[in-house]
């Protein structure tokens, strides 16, 4: 689908590449490698050649929207040298921290090599330095793949969120875009010293809703979209991945999706805070719990956006062009957590990360039996690719 007044498309950074023909070759023979060696040297090539590319600092975090041959090249080595358990894996992210599973627990699922990441909910500046360094250590002792680290580090929330944090205003307290700078950097360097690599931050949404209001930066487009761009533009260039939120609009419905599934009736006010945040580079964008009815194009049939191809593949992806990571908020809140098979019908409507599904374990079992379906298995591998390919850029491969 396209309409006139979206007609947009992603900014092209039109970095060129200063690789020489002697790093061509490096990652050629070690995609040979990765692609015919056993399990075994899987592992090993993946660490080498995770050694090569940090060394000659082949890719950036700017680097992830671009066309580019040999990021390409190398993403796809990665994900041959993936089984299917492994593929699947890093489509699942769930928590760490008060709120969030308890230790053992994701030791588990880190034993097993059942994520691709894990959300630090709750916690001290100290906890979560020293859980992160502990996940670090388990999950490269499995051979799996390093993990994205995320954080609900919104301006309004990260003291509470993680308590030593540097002290900052809330969204709604802030009175310039220069603050906003201010404040972004303030929060993107503490999560640089704790280890989050992924802010699911900022609020884009319009600021009458109660659940959203103070952590919005504001009620008029006017505002919320260059102080947002700000907030993205100085997270990203900290090596952090920013997050717009919640598409396709949480600001302008009445109720908490928290506790229930709730609706917007009619066309999307809200959906004009994205274009120009897409345009200008936002790397990724968090899909809300909620369905769409009287709209002649998007209505969801009852379902939450995150569970709706129209929203996520037809929509953000086709029509808004956006080529970042999409990721779901909370699978276990109560706007999706009774819908059945939400875990599947999210990764087939076209979100690459599931966040805290209630159980991480059984969504991966889920994905495993739903990957054996050829549309299932190419939206997936899609997915597989983009999170790979942002591990790359970020420096973690």
């Amino acid at each position: 689908m396209s309409f006139d007044f979206w007609n947009i498309s992603c900014i092209s950074l039109n970095k060129a590449s200063t690789m020489s023909q002697y790093i061509t070759l490096i990652l050629f023979s070690l995609s040979l490698a990765i692609t015919s060696c056993g399990q075994e040297n899987r592992n090993q090539t993946i660490a080498e050649l995770s050694s090569q590319e940090k060394s000659i600092k082949a890719f950036s975090i700017d680097d992830f929207l671009t066309k580019n041959q040999k990021l390409e090249t190398l993403t796809d080595s990665i994900f041959e040298s993936l089984n299917k358990k492994q593929r699947i894996s890093q489509l699942i992210m769930p928590a760490a921290g008060k709120y969030g599973k308890p230790h053992e627990t994701i030791n588990g699922l880190i034993k097993d090599s059942l994520i691709g990441g894990i959300l630090m909910l709750n916690g001290t500046v100290e906890q979560f330095t020293t859980w992160i360094q502990a996940f670090n250590t388990l999950n490269q002792s499995q051979g799996n793949l390093p993990f994205l680290y995320s954080a609900d580090a919104e301006p309004s929330l990260v003291n509470r969120k993680i308590m030593g944090s540097t002290p900052v205003k809330k969204a709604n307290e802030i009175d310039s875009i220069q603050e906003v700078e201010s404040v972004t950097q303030k929060i993107s360097s503490d999560l640089n010293k704790i280890g989050i690599n992924y802010n699911f931050s900022p609020v884009v949404d319009m600021s009458p809703n109660s659940t959203v209001g103070y952590r919005s930066f504001g009620k008029n487009p006017e505002n919320i979209i260059p102080w947002s761009n700000q907030f993205i533009q100085t997270t990203q260039q900290n090596n952090i991945i920013a997050t717009a939120k919640h598409f396709p609009g949480h600001g302008l419905v009445s109720g908490d999706t928290h506790k229930s599934l709730q609706v917007i009736n009619g066309p999307l006010k809200e959906i004009q805070n994205y274009p120009p945040l897409i345009k200008n580079g936002v790397l990724s964008i968090m899909v809300a719990h909620i369905a769409i009815e009287n709209n002649k194009i998007f209505s969801t049939d009852g379902l939450p956006s995150t569970c709706s191809k129209k929203v996520v593949h037809d929509l953000l992806r086709d029509s808004l062009k956006f080529e970042g990571l999409i990721v779901t908020d909370a699978m276990n809140m109560g706007g999706v957590r009774n819908v059945p098979n939400n875990n599947t019908k999210a990764i087939a409507a076209g979100c690459d990360i599931l966040l805290m599904p209630a159980d991480a374990r059984k969504a991966h079992g889920e994905l495993m039996m739903a990957y054996d379906d050829s549309e299932m298995k190419e939206t997936v591998n899609a997915s597989v690719k983009r999170i790979i390919r942002m591990k790359i850029c970020l420096g973690l491969l």
